[in-house]
């Protein structure tokens, strides 16, 4: 019987256990799916927009896999500092695969990025998918005018957000605070703002375009600015993806107004300088204008403009962050290895895995993981003849209660299930997430031992 770890429940690590158990041939395998979170499903759960519901159903297939008979979910088990050496999970399994994302934002590295009101995306995506680890505090509390740096698909995710009416996010299961929050908010301009032009934006057309179709916001776009994109005029020689998106903010830009009390302004060849101060929190950004240099990139010109701003939301990246016990490549953000294979000083570690963007870098969308998981479950399998060799625990739960862990199996996890459409059922709304440790770990008791 062949013992594989798999660390992370997200899309690359539920992928690669479905890898596992769905080949063929001797060995036999178990895989136990561990997760630091009480809850599966990584960025599906806390990092898919709440009313992208057809995205979040993916959960429906992911589920499939974690209740297969060969797979087990244990939740709530710290890997690396105050929890479980890699060295020890290491001695437990015949393999490990490391599928742990990339859990940290890049920074923009300009003045006033730490004011109060500059939040980096993934902390507002936290708040408003009820991650555990969330900040409490309100991110739309005295804001008139929001600033989303970046344009790829998380930036057009929290704008959106930020445009929606009560009424159109209560169906989804948006945290209680979250919604009320929003509800309440007086946000009323957000700019989403990239240092290139339009024809280099990387969110998608069906992203985009879901702006125009928000009830109560409208989108201005300033034709003069996406004409200084030299495929602005004539688009055809793009690729079908950006000739797509810059036809629909061409059509935004000749679009009359419509009235409504929200406006989604997509702004383009603005380089962020400064985060501006006023009263002690942020109150503006100050960007200089760019133009392309022919080659790809942007250079600036020297001129500056100020967007009014109470609330910034910088979304310009993720970054790999380093697992104690595992080898890590500072610059790309990832852990070194080869098809899959963990390298350690350049040479192959049999036994130590890693898939996902720990493995490949912060890129593509939830189906890339896919193939990426079938790669390093390859190498694993061409690996296990002489893995299976070694001598490990025959239950390797025993030994994690043993040191004192106590994780959540599948019955916490639909323990936590039920406590959600429960809460759900008491606010008069669908399921709704727990949003805070407590709850979820009391939830997840209430299954018993």
């Amino acid at each position: 019987m062949l013992h594989v770890a798999v660390v992370g429940s997200g899309p690359s690590g539920v992928y690669s256990a479905q890898s596992l158990v769905q080949r063929s041939g001797p060995p036999d395998v178990r895989v136990d799916v561990l997760d630091r979170l009480p809850c599966p499903y990584g960025l599906v759960r806390y990092g898919v927009a709440p009313d992208h519901e057809k995205i979040k159903s993916l959960q429906n297939n992911l589920r499939a896999v974690l209740e297969d008979e060969r797979v087990r979910f244990l939740g709530g088990v710290q890997i690396g500092p105050g929890g479980i050496p890699v060295s020890r999970l290491r001695e437990l399994y015949h393999a490990v695969v490391y599928c742990v994302g990339a859990a940290t934002d890049r920074h923009l590295g300009v003045p006033g990025e730490d004011l109060p009101g500059s939040w980096s995306a993934t902390e507002f995506v936290s708040w408003y998918s009820a991650h555990p680890d969330a900040a409490v505090e309100g991110f739309v509390r005295d804001a008139r005018s929001a600033v989303v740096i970046g344009v790829g698909n998380v930036a057009v995710d929290v704008t959106r957000i930020l445009a929606r009416g009560a009424p159109e996010l209560s169906p989804t299961d948006i945290p209680e605070a979250a919604l009320a929050a929003l509800a309440a908010g007086r946000i009323a301009d957000i700019s989403m703002v990239g240092r290139r032009g339009p024809s280099q934006a990387r969110f998608t057309t069906k992203e985009l375009r879901e702006l125009g179709t928000l009830p109560s916001a409208e989108v201005v776009v300033d034709p003069a600015e996406l004409a200084l994109d030299p495929a602005y005029l004539d688009p055809s020689g793009l690729p079908a993806a950006q000739r797509r998106n810059v036809e629909v903010l061409r059509g935004w830009a000749t679009a009359q107004p419509l009235g409504r009390p929200r406006r989604i302004r997509p702004r383009f060849f603005l380089r962020p300088v400064e985060l501006l101060a006023d009263g002690g929190r942020v109150g503006a950004v100050r960007f200089e204008r760019t133009v392309p240099d022919g080659a790809g990139g942007v250079t600036g010109t020297g001129l500056f403009e100020e967007i009014e701003a109470q609330l910034v939301l910088r979304s310009v990246g993720y970054r790999g962050m380093p697992l104690d016990g595992l080898p890590f490549d500072p610059l790309l953000g990832t852990v070194p290895n080869l098809a899959g294979r963990v390298l350690r000083d350049g040479a192959v570690v049999p036994g130590e895995y890693v898939a996902g963007w720990i493995k490949r870098g912060p890129t593509g969308v939830i189906g890339t993981n896919r193939p990426c998981a079938k790669e390093t479950v390859a190498s694993l399998l061409e690996d296990a003849p002489v893995l299976v060799r070694r001598r490990v625990a025959e239950d390797p739960l025993e030994a994690l209660l043993a040191e004192g862990g106590r994780p959540v199996e599948w019955a916490g996890w639909q323990a936590i299930e039920r406590a959600e459409a429960e809460l759900g059922a008491r606010l008069g709304r669908g399921v709704v997430k727990l949003p805070d440790w407590d709850a979820l770990w009391a939830a997840a008791r209430a299954a018993g031992p």
